[in-house]
């Protein structure tokens, strides 16, 4: 009795495991036929089988088709049976899919972030007046934010003038501006009172949590 157990490591490979042996059995055996109709007949029965394993899905046009695939694919090509489908190639399914081209951006200052630089090209294309300025002081600001969560240290706005009319290509000058951005402090006090309300929220919610199991 020892001698005929089947180990799966003796065991042909399964091509889709989901569907189990029986189903490959079955598939094997529908690709063994000899006559054409016998074939369709058996490929047919093994089509419902499959459908039944998923009886919600069985009737929805997509998932038929799905199914005849998966079962060319389980016959390693080998059926010829009749499809109500374009039957799938085996270069069709070893095609390597194409390389998605992701967006590259090296900047230069990469503590501002690339949003910063789409910022800059913006206001680029805005006509002068109050508007653009009152945007490129809030993109100033928002440079000096930016350098402060990087650096903890004070840093002057000379230097975030310099940066902004580096990154807009000499486009965007406040070199010498009267006007000063905002103070270092006020800009860490509150990005500090931000972080400070959210460690506050989520230990609150943690404490009604626990509370809520203790109740329980």
């Amino acid at each position: 009795m020892i001698d005929d157990l089947e180990y799966n490591t003796e065991r042909e490979h399964l091509i889709i495991p989901e569907y189990g042996r029986h189903l490959q059995k079955m598939i094997n055996h529908a690709t063994s036929r000899e006559t054409k109709e016998e074939r369709n007949k058996l490929a047919n029965a093994i089509i419902s089988v499959m459908g039944n394993m998923q009886p919600h899905l069985r009737d929805v046009a997509d998932f038929q088709h799905k199914l005849w695939d998966q079962l060319f694919i389980m016959s390693d090509f080998k059926l010829d049976a009749d499809s109500p489908f374009e039957k799938p190639t085996k270069e069709l399914l070893e095609e390597r899919p194409e390389v998605l081209k992701y967006p590259q951006n090296f900047p230069k200052y990469r503590f501002y972030g690339n949003n910063i630089k789409t910022m800059i090209d913006v206001a680029m294309t805005w006509e002068e007046g109050e508007m653009k300025e009152a945007l490129t002081y809030t993109i100033a600001n928002h440079m000096k934010k930016c350098f402060l969560n990087w650096n903890k240290d004070t840093v002057e706005d000379a230097v975030i003038f310099n940066h902004l009319f580096e990154l807009s290509d000499g486009a965007i000058n406040l070199k010498g501006s009267s006007e000063d951005l905002t103070d270092s402090s006020i800009l860490m006090k509150h990005s500090n009172s931000k972080k400070y309300s959210s460690n506050t929220h989520h230990k609150k919610s943690n404490k009604k949590n626990k509370n809520y199991r203790k109740r329980y």
